[in-house]
């Protein structure tokens, strides 16, 4: 055997099944056997591999031990000359497992091998060639030196960003996405070491190969995709506290007890750092939009309060200042919350749950308004004058912010995704038919022939046609269709391409499902069957407002409700249990033999 590929998977069904036919389809040009070690996915991920890939030979673990673990479990099995440690999000080339072998016959003196790695929108990925962490190193890398400054040799060390990435060149770390190892180099360094429970264990193995006198070398002579980010959101916490403890596993492990507490103390001050500004940046996108609402509001009426009472009662201060700025405090938050509660503040945003909002906000203040004692009542005129002021302002404030590129101000906006589909006739149909069932905002404005053979009006031209294509039609998001095309014809395209305005997805080999992803803090995005889905936040929304006005409502009734319903106390405390929300009155299906294992998490 001349290569044993071993995938551990957690949760990413579709982003296995296409990383496996990207596998099998190399497999045809070298020997190999292929492990799936799952750690207990939850998401369909082993009936999948059953059902499409009866070669795979399949760990289904019972419990998540870890990404160490797993491989260790696979490579103790594995018969390969080679073991390849890969992600299941990721693409490689038909020719890649052979090339990288070839690589490795010819050179002796390697352990282990990284290659080329690009993100969903076609980018170089720069841990494709890494740097070892040293305390110096780690140091440049936390506090920005290495971003300032990628050319230097002195503060470029973490990614090697100095080195050419398009040449070969002998590295200190490889990318735990893509690790080839060979198997006589494992019998000396032993396998990965399980204290790594994620992260740092490509590190600590990367490290040990130069201990035992072989090279880590980086071969840019295949390239990947790695959709970068789909199992662990970057800028979460639980993340900066993983990652930067395995580094100091790492430290303590190699390092001297002088480096080893310098590095340590180090990487602390890096987590309480990184973890603070994880929090901090949270909770400014959460409530960055609601607090320019509320300026927008209160701007408003300080700016319209003195005009109106100039204009009926000839000077500024006609109003009580204690009852003005109560009263238009409680206009802001009853409109914060109307908004809220009719998706205003979901991202991205549609501007008509914006016009919602405020107008239901209004008449909400309108009807208590009504209901206040003479001497609280603040101006009638006002609220509507605020009302136009809020209804005109707040969207045209809302685009102005959408302008400035910012995740956290996307907008909806009416028109819809200009795409390409690349493939031939008979799949570009079937998707067409998948993607108007399940994503409307979609418009497909060109088909492109993955053959060069342009003799059919069906197609708008060629896969070489394709930049004009993008530039005439101007598309935003092409789609591969990966029957019809070899992975190495995407990712070459993707790289000629070199837009960086454009989306890619790849249509999988069944038509079922079309997946990607655009950048390292976004989980790829799913076209499939997700029609009005109860996890959307304004049905999830819907269905917790409805929980909570019955429950209400049958609370109040409760003395009727106790003579009438048998199993009272029970009763009772469910009803209080929907209404605090830990509980609906609408879930799944409670019995033994009924699976709800691959829908969505509600509320039982």
């Amino acid at each position: 055997m001349k290569i044993s590929v071993v995938i551990v998977n957690y949760n990413v069904k579709h982003f296995l099944e296409q990383c496996l036919n990207s596998v099998f389809a190399s497999a045809k040009h070298c020997e190999t056997e292929v492990f799936v070690v799952d750690n207990n996915s939850v998401d369909g991920s082993c009936s999948m591999v059953k059902e499409k890939f009866p070669q795979v030979k399949l760990i289904e673990n019972k419990k998540n031990y870890g990404f160490s673990y797993a491989n260790n479990q696979a490579i103790k099995e594995a018969k390969g000359e080679y073991v390849l440690l890969l992600n299941p999000d990721t693409v490689i080339e038909e020719k890649t497992l052979q090339s990288v072998c070839d690589f490795m016959d010819s050179h002796s003196d390697a352990g282990g091998l990284g290659v080329k790695m690009i993100d969903g929108k076609g980018r170089f990925l720069p841990e494709s060639k890494r740097g070892l962490p040293t305390p110096e190193v780690a140091f440049y890398k936390i506090f920005g030196l290495a971003k300032l400054f990628p050319r230097s040799k002195k503060y470029g060390k973490y990614h090697l960003t100095y080195l050419d990435k398009d040449q070969t060149h002998i590295v200190d770390v490889l990318s735990g996405a893509f690790m080839l190892l060979i198997k006589e180099c494992l019998d000396k360094t032993g396998l990965l070491d399980e204290a790594f429970f994620m992260y740092g264990e490509d590190i600590d193995m990367s490290y040990r190969i130069t201990l035992a006198d072989y090279k880590n070398y980086y071969y840019p002579g295949t390239t990947i995709i790695h959709y970068k980010g789909e199992s662990t959101k970057k800028g979460s916490i639980n993340y900066v506290l993983v990652f930067y403890n395995a580094m100091i596993i790492f430290a303590k492990k190699h390092f001297s007890k002088k480096h080893a507490g310098t590095f340590s103390a180090l990487i602390n001050f890096a987590i309480y750092l990184r973890a603070a500004a994880a929090i901090l940046y949270r909770f400014v996108r959460s409530i960055i939009t609601p607090i320019i609402d509320a300026l927008v509001i209160l701007s408003g009426f300080a700016l319209l309060t003195p005009i109106w009472s100039n204009h009926i009662f000839g000077h500024q201060d006609a109003y009580p200042e204690d009852v003005k700025i109560y009263g238009v405090i409680s206009y802001v938050i009853i409109w914060l919350f109307s908004l809220l509660f009719l998706g205003g503040y979901d991202k991205p945003v549609k501007i008509k749950n914006i016009f919602k909002g405020i107008g239901v906000g209004a008449v909400i203040i309108l009807v208590l308004y009504s209901l206040l004692p003479v001497e609280l009542r603040f101006s009638r005129a006002l609220i509507l004058l605020g009302s136009a002021w809020t209804i005109i302002l707040l969207p045209i404030i809302r685009f102005l912010l959408y302008f400035t590129g910012r995740s956290i101000f996307n907008i909806n906006l009416p028109g819809k995704k200009r795409v390409a589909i690349v493939g031939n006739k008979k799949e570009s149909n079937n998707l067409v038919n998948l993607l108007n069932n399940n994503n409307p905002k979609i418009k497909i404005e060109a088909f492109v022939n993955p053959q060069n053979d342009n003799q059919d009006n069906f197609f708008a031209g060629t896969v070489e046609q394709l930049d004009e294509i993008v530039r005439i039609k101007k598309i935003d998001e092409i789609i591969f269709c990966a029957k019809n095309l070899k992975s190495q014809q995407i990712i070459n395209t993707m790289l000629q391409l070199n837009n960086a305005k454009l989306d890619y997805k790849i249509a999988s080999p069944d038509g079922i499902s079309v997946i990607g992803s655009n950048s390292i803090n976004t989980t790829g995005e799913l076209y499939n069957i997700d029609i009005n889905s109860i996890v959307k936040p304004e049905n999830q929304r819907n269905k917790r407002m409805l929980d909570f006005v019955f429950s209400f409502f049958m609370i109040l009734l409760l003395p009727i409700l106790i003579i009438i319903t048998p199993g009272r106390w029970k009763m009772i405390k469910n009803l209080f249990r929907v209404f605090y929300g830990s509980r609906s009155f609408v879930g799944y299906c409670n019995k033994k033999d009924a699976d709800t294992s691959l829908l969505p998490k509600i509320k039982p």
